[in-house]
């Protein structure tokens, strides 16, 4: 069974709180909630023209599980702002291919997605869907399964949507919408052009057309986005809105900032807080070598020893080298690449995967087999997206980094841990990039852009890119010694900075300057720097210094950096005469005397919110209006006797609120005392509890998640 990370559940519960908030408030206002829940300061919401409806971002650094976490946000969306036994859900991927990976997992029995999924719905309550099978649906599903669509953005993205099957009327859709009327205009209509295209009547014209983008308008489905940062154009978000959904979710390593259509980032997650949570491999171990050969070769060798590491593990790793070659046009191409290694890394044929657009040694094969025997897999860009595999350890690439677009993909391709726990050898808890590069220095440089394009923060890619020089030192204290970094490079033009003793400027022989600085370069200092040198030379020297202030930044104790040390109340007990610390896990169990039914059965506060919409429709004139009826208006509703019984009530709220912690028949007790509470002492109709039964789960599940801490805390 998968277990959630830490920051996995952290990223969950805030979501959870922002959406009760946003259900019942104003989302923006949720969203500042949020943020100072978090201890953050606040920032703008962007509805982007949606209004009121929440569109939230998630932002996990590459291997942080962004899909798994996705599927679970399926569960929290339901509970806390759908409140839909069986929602629709619209899950956006950004290619073919990841689209494929994507379905065959929501399909897979036994997958952390699929399992999260039925978790909530059941299997029996659960249909996924690729989006060339939509016409499978059938009308008495909806409302009684769960119904998941995949699909990549560019099938809805188009400015005319006709042609396209998505908003093509189709007759296997014409029973779900018969009877309905659309007040609110949101569903196309059939034009002309459609006529002319599908073969309907010109009577047809101006009805509605039956087509999947307008049932999904019909439903207002959940909208899942994975990779979002591929899709914040107007395009987009006008295509949005033509389904127009519940409720969007973006999940994305790398959202977008600019001003006007930045992500409403709700949560972030630091690249540490994976590697505390042993998900990626880190440190990346950076060797430059100065042909592509040299850089071949120890890839090799790097390989071979991660293997003999990998003889000590308890369970099976097989450490992978992921080559990198150019084009058919380039010099190293996936030919050359594959010869050299035969000839002159003694690599076995039968060692090498080769992965491209046109070969694909890949398909079919089980890497996590114990009787696989690659090792070596060449690719140029077809491993870039949704492959997985955690043995991945070593990538070398024979193309400049710097121009290769799709090095920053597959070098997220050897950052996932085995197993996502540590290993027993340290050299397996780390991850290898062997570059050719002609220019000493700046492959490193080129590689902590890569990984801040990874989602990483800028201070954690220096901190997590390591030389080898001083991993393989044979004097550990070495380690520990404070090196001033120096930065240097050559102008044309003599900087007017002070000759001081940190700073030297020297004429070369080719009528230049050499500068060098140690330590710190201050603003004052950067200003007359960059004086000297304009266009993308400026850019590049600006780049320079930014990259040597963050390595000194690392290089600096937090107390230098100015942390603060703040000790936290941490809660013990005492067992056999000795304290422990008391975390969640342990809680429950230290003392075994204590009963569910001890705590009192009340929500004193709980009241119940109308949440459906309500219209009135009356003629004025010759025209038929409708207005919003009132709050009040609406909740007679919860007044009828609608044949309900406590019993349901209770069977209902059982799996919303259970917990490994609790026993089954005290929490049935439990909740049994709860409505009879509410129905008797609080004088609450029984059919407004069932209306408003998500509002009762999400009150009183907290409290029965940890009743000994939390059952005084009522809502």
């Amino acid at each position: 069974m998968f277990e959630l990370k830490n920051y996995q559940e952290r990223a969950l519960k805030t979501l959870e709180d922002f959406l009760v908030e946003a259900r019942f408030g104003n989302v923006a206002e949720a969203f500042k909630k949020a943020y100072e829940a978090q201890e953050l300061s606040p920032i703008d919401y962007r509805h982007h023209g949606f209004g009121e409806m929440p569109y939230v971002c998630l932002r996990l650094p590459t291997g942080g599980g962004k899909t798994v976490l996705a599927s679970y946000a399926v569960s929290v969306a339901k509970k806390t702002y759908l409140e839909q036994d069986y929602p629709i859900v619209l899950w956006l991927v950004p290619t073919n291919t990841i689209r494929e990976q994507t379905l065959e997992a929501l399909k897979k029995a036994g997958h952390p997605y699929r399992q999260a999924l039925e978790n909530e719905f059941g299997c029996d309550g659960l249909r996924v869907f690729d989006i060339g099978d939509v016409t499978d649906i059938r009308k008495h599903e909806i409302g009684r399964k769960a119904l998941v669509i995949v699909s990549t953005l560019a099938a809805l993205r188009v400015e005319d949507t006709s042609g396209r099957a998505v908003y093509a009327h189709h007759e296997d859709f014409e029973t779900f919408f018969v009877g309905i009327t659309d007040y609110e205009g949101k569903l196309e209509r059939i034009t002309e052009k459609d006529v002319q295209e599908n073969g309907l009547q010109p009577q047809d014209v101006g009805k509605i057309k039956a087509s999947f983008a307008n049932l999904l308008a019909l439903h207002q489905p959940l909208v899942i986005m994975d990779e979002a940062h591929n899709a914040r154009t107007k395009l987009t978000f006008d295509t949005l809105k033509r389904v127009h959904p519940a409720c969007i979710i973006e999940f994305t390593a790398t959202p977008d900032t600019s001003k006007e259509s930045a992500s409403n980032v709700l949560y972030r997650c630091s690249a540490s807080e994976l590697k505390a949570e042993h998900m990626i491999k880190l440190p990346i171990v950076l060797m430059e070598h100065a042909d592509w050969q040299a850089a071949v070769r120890d890839a090799v060798l790097r390989g071979k020893e991660l293997l003999l590491e990998a003889q000590k593990e308890s369970d099976l790793v097989r450490p992978i080298v992921l080559f990198q070659a150019e084009a058919k046009n380039g010099e190293v191409t996936v030919e050359v690449l594959k010869a050299h290694l035969l000839e002159y890394d003694h690599v076995q044929e039968h060692e090498i995967a080769i992965a491209t657009g046109k070969q694909r040694d890949l398909d079919g094969l089980d890497l996590f087999s114990p009787s696989c025997r690659i090792k070596y897999i060449i690719t140029i860009e077809a491993l870039k997206e949704g492959w997985d595999c955690s043995f991945a350890y070593v990538f070398c690439s024979v193309k400049n980094v710097k121009s290769s677009t799709d090095a920053e993909q597959l070098l997220g391709r050897v950052l996932r841990m085995p197993y996502a726990k540590r290993r027993q050898s340290e050299a397996l808890n780390r991850a290898y990039a062997h570059l050719a590069s002609p220019d000493f220095g700046q492959a490193a440089k080129q590689l902590t852009d890569k990984l801040i394009d990874m989602g990483f923060e800028a201070l954690e890619a220096v901190q997590n890119l390591v030389q080898p020089d001083l991993l393989d030192g044979e004097n550990p204290a070495e380690l520990f010694k404070k090196s001033e970094p120096t930065l240097r490079y050559e102008t044309e033009v003599k900087p007017d900075v002070m000759q001081q003793e940190n700073i030297v400027v020297t004429p070369t022989a080719n009528n230049t300057f050499h500068v060098e600085v140690k330590g710190e370069v201050t603003p004052e200092v950067k200003v007359q720097l960059l004086k000297t040198v304009t266009g993308k030379a400026k850019q590049e020297i600006n780049a320079k210094i930014d990259s040597h202030n963050l390595k000194i930044e690392v290089a600096r104790s937090p107390s230098e950096r100015g942390e603060v040390f703040k000790p936290l109340p941490l809660l013990c007990h005492k067992q056999n005469s000795l304290w422990e610390l008391l975390d969640k896990e342990t809680f429950l169990y230290w003392r075994g005397d204590w009963s569910l039914l001890d705590f009192p059965a009340e929500l004193p506060n709980f009241k119940l919110t109308q949440t459906e919409r309500t219209y009135e429709f009356d003629i004025e004139g010759k025209k038929i209006s409708y207005t919003k009826t009132e709050e009040t208006e609406a909740q007679n509703l919860d007044l009828i006797d609608g044949g309900y019984t406590e019993n349901e009530v209770v069977l209902w709220l059982e799996p919303q609120v259970r917990n490994i912690n609790l026993i089954p028949a005290q929490l049935r007790s439990f909740l049994t005392k709860v409505v009879a509470y509410l129905t008797k002492a609080r004088s609450l109709p029984l059919t407004g509890l069932v209306r408003g039964k998500y509002q009762l789960a999400s009150n009183y599940s907290a409290p029965c998640k940890n009743p000994r801490i939390q059952a005084h805390y009522r809502v």
